[in-house]
């Protein structure tokens, strides 16, 4: 008895919230009397209309999830895919390379990380995968070999064999020395990033892996 009361009761409440027509549709007499002739039908009924309402409602939230959750997933693999770095060194063993009698592309025979393989150690070239923004670093290093001898530690950071930057260290004060140099550069997708040894300079390495030449993309631009 008491659940039939309640029914009664909470048709009656639903009933004021709810109707049983859409919009602009015309009232069913039959409808209306039926719900007032059994109130606990029609709050059975009014229950079931309200359960199909929060469904669809469920539904179209599940639907908008799952498009936000598309479109987080393109987002990561887009990033995944544009991730790109690099960073070499000039040799593994000791040894000194120039003075050349004209100016020479260094190639870095030593790899810490070539994410996206751009960089190639057989020409010491970066190709840039992607348009965008990257940092670059280079840092050169020489040893004269002995107190009071000229020491020259330089090179030239080249963008499609533009000089774009670069380092130099030359005196007859120190018997070795190094300096570096850093940027962030707008760059395009296909350009030759490499660095070059001006006549009359040299650099010497060894396992320190005293002479690198690093990049990365900060975000991308295409």
């Amino acid at each position: 008895m008491r659940a039939i009361v309640l029914l009664c009761l909470l048709g009656a409440a639903l009933a004021n919230e709810y109707s049983w027509n859409s919009p602009g549709e015309t009232k069913d007499p039959k409808t209306e009397n039926l719900c007032l002739a059994d109130q606990a039908s029609c709050g059975c009924c009014l229950m079931q209309k309200q359960m199909w309402r929060m469904e669809q409602f469920f539904n179209m939230s599940l639907n908008e999830l799952q498009k936000g959750l598309e479109k987080a997933k393109a987002v990561v693999n887009n990033v995944r895919a544009s991730r790109s770095a690099f960073s070499v060194a000039l040799t593994n063993t000791r040894r000194c390379e120039g003075p050349f009698r004209e100016a020479k592309t260094i190639v870095y025979q030593y790899i810490f990380v070539n994410l996206g393989e751009g960089y190639n150690n057989r020409t010491g070239i970066f190709t840039v995968p992607r348009s965008g923004v990257y940092s670059l670093a280079l840092t050169v290093y020489s040893d004269s070999g002995a107190p009071g001898a000229n020491l020259a530690a330089c090179a030239n950071l080249m963008v499609n064999g533009r000089q774009v930057a670069g380092c130099s260290e030359q005196n007859q004060q120190d018997q070795e020395d190094s300096t570096t140099t850093v940027m962030a550069i707008q760059l395009q997708a296909g350009d030759k990033l490499s660095v070059t040894l001006p006549i009359g300079c040299f650099l010497c390495d060894e396992q320190s892996h005293y002479n690198t030449f690093s990049g990365f993309l900060l975000y991308a631009t295409d």
